[in-house]
């Protein structure tokens, strides 16, 4: 295979695209990747970078421009990193959608099943509910640019809501007016970091300045710009971030005018939202989303739900209509203070909450005796951390609901779910994020077998019966010779450090990234005993 070269111009044909919206092209064997590519074209395309597994190249030539291809009509289309489609028409960004799902579930995780559908947004345009602008050492209010921290300067985004804008440029106004200092991330000096801005159905908007401190000079003017630009303003609050790095809001809040809350209706419900809770920043999409989780729930009215990383309560109280009992829990203090309450104020009285990590709390809740029917998991990009899927199977659901913001996260769940004798049954994506790489899947795991229960095989060759121990056979052996509980990630640990068959544990783990605390020394030494105990391993 001859090596490509920096510089050197080849012709190829753009074949698909890659996870963060690039053209791939394939040229003598190697990957190239190809920013504003469309699929199909056959391009001349320059090599601009040489990397050990694949190359970046750029478009020289376009031999015969898709009819997929279309002029953006972002004027920072290019500049800006928040949109990776805008050269494409809709229908081709679902298509890329999509296939980026069937390939994390097909080669990631492993599975031959056809991700149904992709529902898409009747409108792509204007649809984000929270808002987000960095603010550059200079002063300008923007969006990054990709792949950096500089600040592109923008007046009006094609995503953003109108009032979100506007709020972003009454607080550069301000700024400019009286002087007030930017964040400089190099020095660690200067005020104003962030603006965030959350808008409801109604077209209120709460605005939330970042800043290097504890307070800023002229708040009544800061207030009184943002109020003056955006009348349906219901609060403008200040939130003190001193610390270095990318976390955007600290954890002190003063509001400077009205409310420091936002009230937003969703799948019928009324909901609280506080500046740091997560809330779908698609309202629209949201309820097709949960549409689609609560399809593959099939809930009857009868079922005890249990919702994981469930943040003010949004797809926990859905459910609640639906089902006899539902527990979600949340790691984020001020989410799980909101959904209590938004349970009040709809008068939802079959849910309850619990705030923790999601693994320590699963763990809890096995082994307080809790058996749910359906457990639905919403978690962050990164996904689920080992110990969770490890709990969640102990539970012994029929259902596992999985809603992921990342494909490929996704597919290594659910390969790892497998092994727990849960099988992938049916996958839809949903665009969630329209003109962006992002997109959010719905996916429905069904048990298998029961991972609780004793299995009893045959061995041929001898005539003899022998049992297979279950995880829940090996931690009752340890509570009652030992006193203490251990966690089936742990077995699974031991399992594997012992050389067993880990195809053939029906609660296996495989290595995460996650951080992980290894087995304590004297629980190994009580698992590989009852290992042996059931014959597992040699005395």
């Amino acid at each position: 295979m001859e090596a490509l070269e920096k510089g050197s111009v080849y012709t190829a044909v753009i074949d698909g695209y890659s996870s963060e919206g690039l053209g791939i092209a394939r040229v003598n064997g190697a990957v190239v990747f190809v920013p504003h590519a469309v699929r199909g074209e056959e391009i001349d395309l320059r090599i601009t970078k040489v990397m050990k597994t694949s190359c970046a190249g750029e478009i020289v030539k376009i031999h015969d421009p898709s009819p997929e291809r279309m002029e953006p009509e972002c004027p920072y289309a290019g500049k800006c990193g928040g949109c990776a489609y805008r050269h494409l028409t809709y229908p081709e960004e679902l298509w890329a959608k999509r296939q980026r799902v069937q390939d994390a579930l097909t080669r990631i995780g492993g599975l031959d099943l056809t991700v149904e559908e992709i529902l898409g947004a009747k409108n792509p345009e204007h649809y984000r509910n929270k808002s987000q602008y960095p603010v550059g050492a200079d002063g300008s209010i923007g969006f990054f640019q990709a792949r950096t921290h500089k600040v592109v300067p923008i007046r009006r985004c094609l995503i953003q809501t109108e009032a979100a804008d506007r709020t972003a440029q009454a607080v550069g106004e301000w700024m400019r007016r009286y002087k007030i200092s930017a964040y400089d991330e190099t020095t660690g000096k200067g005020l104003v970091r962030h603006v965030c801005v959350r808008v409801n159905r109604k077209g209120e908007s709460l605005c939330c300045v970042v800043v290097n401190g504890n307070k800023v000079p002229r708040e009544p003017e800061l207030a009184a710009y943002v109020t003056a630009a955006v009348p349906h303003t219901v609060g403008v609050l200040l939130n003190s971030n001193t610390h270095r790095g990318n976390v955007v809001l600290g954890d002190k809040y003063r509001t400077l005018f009205g409310r420091n809350y936002l009230m937003d209706t969703l799948c019928g419900l009324e909901f609280k939202l506080s500046m740091p809770s997560f809330y779908q920043v698609n309202r629209d999409q949201a309820e097709v989303l949960y549409g689609k989780a609560l399809e593959f729930a099939g809930l009857t009215g009868n079922e005890t739900v249990l919702d994981l990383y469930c943040g003010i309560g949004t797809i926990t109280l859905c459910l609640a209509k639906a089902a006899k009992r539902v527990i979600g829990a949340e790691i984020v203090p001020p989410a799980i203070r909101d959904a209590k309450e938004n349970a009040l104020r709809n008068q939802i009285e079959n849910a309850e909450f619990f705030c923790g990590d999601a693994a320590d709390i699963a763990a809890k809740l096995e082994s307080d005796g809790l058996r749910p029917d359906v457990v639905t998991v919403d978690p962050p990009r990164k996904g689920l951390a080992p110990e969770v899927i490890a709990s969640v199977a102990a539970m012994g659901p029929e259902k596992v609901v999985y809603v992921s913001c990342d494909p490929a996260t996704l597919g290594r769940d659910v390969k790892i779910f497998r092994e727990f004798g849960y099988e992938a049954k049916r996958a839809a994506a949903v665009d969630m994020f329209p003109g962006t790489a992002h997109v959010e899947t719905v996916v429905l795991l069904s048990r298998e077998t029961n991972p609780l229960t004793v299995e009893v095989r045959m061995e041929v060759e001898t005539g003899e019966v022998k049992e297979h121990p279950t995880y829940k056979r090996i931690q009752e052996y340890v509570q009652e010779k030992y006193g203490f509980k251990v966690h089936t990630a742990y077995i699974a640990e031991v399992k594997r450090m012992v050389g067993l068959d880990m195809h053939k544990a029906p609660n296996a783990v495989e290595q995460r990234k996650h951080e992980y605390h290894p087995c304590p020394p004297e629980k190994v030494e009580a698992i590989k005993d009852a290992l042996r105990h059931f014959g597992l391993i040699a005395e």
